[in-house]
């Protein structure tokens, strides 16, 4: 790179014409304007040629598309997670890796009450019910047996993982005079648990206890199906399962397999081991199981805030500073931040 060029930078998807040309100030940039993510060989490609990355949800950061990338110098993350990057060949590699944090609680907590209430109360199958006509056909008016639900009020919610998403559920809970039981592989303090009005359970003593079960964990080693065929035998029967979490939390054919016999009342799910999910998934031929395509996130607020954390960790390195968000400290140890080495 010349004294007088740009890096190159490759973003993976359309974002906020405001913050492109922020990011323009600094870099040449190179925007994927498909709306489907680049395919792997596609993001391998264009990762050679760049000396940054703007990734998203989809993108595999793999650590042969690092090994390749001879040039790239910083992935910077337009999500809070960061599995989809091998961090640690990252770091080996002197690349550095940041994500975008603490901007989603609020709006991932919304739409978790979103799938909470329009699972418990059925909305998307009454929607359809009227939208398709089979209200019109059916010709009643109302019914005392019609799209029965759950009743939320003053029932028992289980949080697991009571990070700042977890935290921003419970506080709503106290609107509907919930207890609120979480799982956390942290205990948190008395009077912090007094504030958020929540008691500590043991996952399966959650499980077992929990009317509404809601996942806000971040997806590890740990926590890869941390949701399985025995767990979900444990659920109180008729709970509900929430997830917007990580898809892969939750073994996909265990859950199919709760759902089939019964055991749950039904599940809101925002995200899937396999994404996009299949329009003849198993999952799909429940009515009582609500299905969002990853877009807990997706407010304007949120994302506008996300596109912006993730062009100030570009624009912070590409300065020579650490960027505020980075995933991979020990990686200023490998080599510093900025292109002027």
């Amino acid at each position: 790179m010349s004294p007088s060029s740009k890096p190159k930078l490759f973003v993976t998807r359309e974002i906020f014409d405001e913050v492109i040309r922020r990011l323009e100030s600094y870099y040449d940039v190179e925007v994927w304007d498909k709306f489907t993510n680049p395919p792997p060989n596609v993001l391998i490609s264009k990762a050679r040629e760049c000396d940054a990355l703007l990734t998203m949800a989809g993108d595999s950061v793999t650590c042969e598309l690092l090994r390749e990338a001879k040039k790239l110098r910083i992935v910077s993350q337009m999500i809070v997670g960061f599995d989809n990057v091998d961090v640690e060949c990252a770091t080996k590699l002197g690349i550095y890796v940041t994500n975008a944090p603490g901007i989603i609680s609020e709006a991932t907590a919304d739409f978790t009450w979103a799938l909470i209430l329009s699972t418990a109360r059925r909305v998307v199958e009454a929607d359809n019910y009227v939208r398709w006509g089979e209200w019109e056909r059916d010709k009643t008016s109302w019914h005392p047996l019609m799209f029965l639900g759950t009743l939320i009020y003053g029932k028992t919610l289980g949080i697991i993982g009571l990070g700042a998403i977890g935290r921003a559920v419970a506080r709503r809970a106290k609107g509907f005079n919930m207890k609120v039981l979480y799982y956390d592989v942290v205990q948190y303090p008395e009077n912090i648990c007094k504030e958020l009005g929540v008691e500590y359970r043991e996952l399966d003593v959650l499980l077992k206890e929990s009317d509404i079960i809601t996942i806000h964990t971040p997806l590890t080693k740990e926590t890869y199906h941390l949701i399985n065929e025995e767990r979900l035998k444990n659920v109180k029967k008729g709970a509900i399962l929430i997830n917007a979490a990580r898809g892969p939390i939750v073994d996909t054919d265990a859950l199919v397999k709760a759902l089939s016999e019964g055991r749950l009342a039904g599940a809101g799910l925002d995200v899937f081991e396999s994404e996009p999910l299949p329009s003849n998934h198993p999952l799909t031929m429940f009515k009582n199981v609500v299905l969002a395509p990853h877009i807990a996130s997706a407010t304007n607020e949120s994302r506008f805030e996300m596109a912006l954390t993730a062009a100030e960790n570009l624009i912070a390195f590409a300065e020579g500073r650490i960027p505020p968000n980075l995933v991979n400290k020990e990686v200023v140890n490998v080599k510093a931040p900025g292109f002027k080495q």
